[in-house]
């Protein structure tokens, strides 16, 4: 059986939206854990008009770093990959979505 090589050092700063490519823009969680490994990764892809991946916990800092990179965005879409706590519930707090 094959092992899987998972990479565990990247550099990254809590709360400040680091650009990974031109159009893809990542926001981490300071909420580290087993299950978050360095804390919950938000992803903002697109400029102007951008869709947010995994908006992240409803933890104060998270949400004012979400909405400092989202300043003079249209968020288009809000894709949550699934309903754990730290991945969905900032949407409500951030985006004015309401929970469906």
């Amino acid at each position: 059986m094959s092992e899987i090589n998972f990479l565990r050092d990247f550099s990254f700063e809590y709360g400040v939206a680091e650009s990974l490519s031109p159009l893809i823009r990542r926001v981490v969680a300071r909420n580290p854990s087993p299950f978050t490994f360095k804390g919950t990764g938000t992803y903002i892809v697109g400029r102007g008009s951008v869709a947010v991946i995994d908006p992240g916990p409803a933890l104060p800092d998270h949400v004012d770093a979400l909405l400092a990179a989202l300043a003079g965005e249209t968020v288009s879409h809000i894709l949550i990959t699934h309903t754990h706590f730290d991945h969905s519930p900032a949407a409500a707090r951030s985006l004015g979505s309401s929970p469906t």
